[in-house]
């Protein structure tokens, strides 16, 4: 008998410098799904709206979820429009951290998305982690030793 809430599950991040957040997110997001797709942001999505290009490069990123045994499926995320990814891939649910909810563009897929029978799950984001906190201590030790 499966006890999975859902059938097919979708998530999607940048996964740059990947860290104990992302395998938290994509092992949740696995315990409620029979079949999760992960979309990785392309580097041109990620200098769209984080105007900075990722440190690991789009095809190392893809591979190093891909080896990740919480994932089935990785796909390309060429645009944060969730929408464009459910009309291709016909998904029952979103996961996501919670730092993204409540947010205009997050507001406005949930309408659009619930419209279709996709459930939203929020989980919490991991405290103290990041890509960007991780990138920002690198540089501070780089400095450190150039003083």
């Amino acid at each position: 008998m499966n006890d999975k809430k859902y059938k097919i599950g979708y998530t999607t991040g940048v996964f740059d410098l990947f860290h104990i957040g992302h395998l938290n997110i994509l092992k949740k997001a696995k315990e409620q799904c029979e079949y999760l797709i992960v979309g990785v942001s392309t580097d041109e999505v990620v200098k769209t709206y984080k105007n900075k290009i990722p440190i690991i490069p789009y095809e190392e990123r893809k591979q190093i979820v891909e080896a990740i045994k919480y994932v089935d499926k990785v796909v390309p995320q060429t645009t944060m429009d969730k929408y464009v990814a459910w009309k291709e891939h016909k998904f029952n649910v979103i996961f996501h951290g919670d730092d993204w909810k409540n947010s205009t563009m997050y507001n406005e897929m949930e309408n659009k998305l619930r419209a279709v029978g996709v459930d939203f799950v929020y989980f919490p984001y991991t405290k103290g982690t990041s890509s960007t906190t991780l990138t920002e201590r690198l540089i501070n030790i780089i400095k450190n030793k150039e003083n």
